[in-house]
């Protein structure tokens, strides 16, 4: 469907109007968005399977719809998705090509109302109330974002449009690929009531397999089942929630907040690795990608986050908070490497390892106070310079030493697919 089309009421939903009278809650979804900025990249690849991922111990980030076919999901490990669908091209992620591409869109949202609540970096919810006057209906404010977001950053969304977020989050996926629904507020019982109960937001597949035993298949069943039924089964607070929402009734405004709260990256070997110079050399990539990222976003963060896994799977993480917020690679990575060896872990056999900053803040807000002897000029120049290179040859045209193969030129072999 093509994104100048307004999805009307679909059959299966329960809707006979387009009427938005009162529909100020926006939920817009980018449509598979690392998928989509990767074929940016590859735009020969449109219109074929695509899955963004990266070895076979790994997952899947993103996956074209066509891939979607084949029963790939994101999440899913990568090696089930290349059984599923042999025929895919498989594309390493470009973390910054997302930073870039999402804070374009959130720009969008902003120049439409200052009430934006991101929930990651490919969705949000808008309240439009304040721009109706200015900007016309939510149905058509909700078109302009859609064109131009395909316009000026060529990913494409999908938006729902109803009364309150959590109807308007389940409009947006009945929208999807590129499509707009609306739910009118009057129509919103009707509209939930067709669902099933897995619609719902808080049930997972245990919840839904005990409503299911319950004899409890969509929301009308829940909705139409006595409270204190509900609280027996599922426990006072898991009812009410759910009869609440199963007719429609969602409080929770949309609340500004700011678009990302961490920034980070994560890498599974492609084997478990127990050599702490290699671990030591990937907390260097790490850092290096994070703090480029928070770079590329204008943020600056506090909290430096080291996360491991290990071959059984356990995870653990450490963090430490800084005297500044910092960009420097230098400063993330030497956080990051404090944090690993302290933990004493020797021989210990790693599946994977993740650098995070949290305590974000724009940038140019931060200060900075020199120590004695400290030179007024150092590694948040020769970042800069890194960033400037890369942005004009390509990302990896300026790596640190550590990280080349001697011969090569390329990482070492034993590093094996990008998580972040």
């Amino acid at each position: 469907m093509s994104r100048r089309q307004l999805r009307p009421a679909a059959e299966g939903w329960g809707i006979d109007s387009d009427d938005d009278t009162g529909c100020t809650v926006l939920h817009a979804d980018m449509d598979a968005f690392y998928a989509s900025v990767e074929l940016l990249r590859h735009p020969e690849l449109r219109g074929t399977p695509v899955i963004v991922g990266g070895g076979n111990r790994g997952v899947v980030l993103s996956a074209t719809y066509e891939a979607r076919r084949y029963g790939v999901h994101a999440a899913m490990p990568m090696s089930r998705a290349r059984r599923l669908c042999p025929v895919a091209t498989v594309l390493p992620p470009h973390h910054e090509d997302y930073a870039r591409i999402s804070a374009g869109v959130m720009a969008v949202f902003r120049s439409v109302t200052p009430v934006v609540e991101p929930l990651s970096l490919d969705e949000a919810f808008l309240d439009v109330s304040g721009a109706v006057r200015r900007l016309g209906p939510p149905a058509r404010i909700a078109q302009l974002l859609r064109d131009r977001i395909a316009d000026e950053q060529g990913v494409t969304c999908s938006v729902g449009v109803a009364s309150s977020k959590f109807v308007a989050k389940l409009a947006s996926g009945g929208a999807k690929p590129d499509g707009l629904l609306v739910v009118p507020h009057a129509q919103t019982v009707a509209f939930l009531h067709a669902l099933p109960v897995g619609a719902l937001w808080g049930v997972g597949e245990k919840t839904e397999e005990t409503l299911q035993r319950l004899g409890l298949r969509t929301v009308a069943d829940i909705a139409h089942t006595p409270l204190a039924t509900l609280c027996r089964g599922l426990g006072e607070a898991t009812g009410k929630h759910l009869h609440e929402l199963a007719w429609g009734r969602d409080a929770r405004r949309v609340v500004a907040t700011a678009p990302e709260r961490s920034i980070g990256s994560e890498e599974t070997f492609s084997r478990d690795v127990d050599d702490p110079d290699v671990v030591h050399r990937e907390l260097l990539r790490l850092a290096e990608r994070t703090a480029s990222r928070a770079r590329s976003a204008g943020m600056a963060g506090r909290t430096v986050v080291l996360k491991v896994r290990f071959a059984d799977f356990t995870t653990i993480t450490r963090s430490r908070t800084l005297r500044e917020h910092t960009d420097v690679t230098r400063e993330v990575h030497a956080t990051a490497r404090d944090l690993y060896d302290a933990l004493g872990l020797q021989r210990a056999r790693l599946r994977l390892v993740g650098v995070r900053l949290e305590g974000l803040v724009d940038a140019s807000t931060r200060t900075h106070q020199l120590v004695l002897g400290e030179r007024p000029q150092g590694w948040r120049e020769a970042d800069d310079a890194v960033d400037r290179a890369s942005a004009r040859f390509g990302a990896g045209s300026v790596r640190p030493a550590t990280l080349l193969t001697p011969g090569t030129g390329g990482p070492p072999p034993s590093v094996g697919s990008s998580r972040g």
